[in-house]
């Protein structure tokens, strides 16, 4: 096996590891990966369309329908009239959704701290770089491979 295909290994690793962490971390709260970028998203930009939305999601204005359905049922956002658009409506976050997405930021925050402890910040900084670099190539093959 070749040093290229073991760090591969590595980064499938850590990948599968943190997606584990991930859906479990967010089912404790009721959430989902998918409903979880959502907040993230509200959290970033505030309130916003549903049609702005889909488009940082890269999705269909149905299926962010079907997320922000399912997050306004569970109590984490609701729809309010946008100002701007009165045929469109913005979703913005409830308490109980700013409370949520704020241990979610606390968390990334402390699993950040955890994962990297122990190593200087310029090593930090390089596998930020490294990794910022193997993202962009998977990027560009997925890109290519899809014509």
């Amino acid at each position: 096996m070749s040093a290229a295909e073991r760090a591969l290994d590595q980064v499938l690793r850590l990948t599968l590891a943190l997606e584990q962490d991930m859906t479990s971390s967010l089912a404790r709260v009721g959430l989902t990966p998918a409903r979880s970028h959502v907040l993230w998203l509200l959290v970033a930009e505030g309130p916003s369309p549903q049609v702005a939305l889909a488009r940082a999601l890269d999705v269909t204005p149905r299926n962010v329908t079907g997320l922000v359905d399912g997050l306004e049922r569970d109590g984490f956002v609701t729809r309010e009239p946008d100002p701007s658009d009165r045929r469109a409506q913005r979703v913005t976050l409830t308490p109980r959704g700013r409370e949520v997405a704020d241990g979610l930021v606390a968390g990334r925050s402390t699993l950040a701290a955890q994962l990297f402890a122990g190593l200087s910040a310029e090593r930090v900084e390089s596998i930020g770089s490294d990794l910022e670099l193997l993202a962009a190539r998977v990027e560009a093959l997925v890109a290519e491979a899809a014509g």
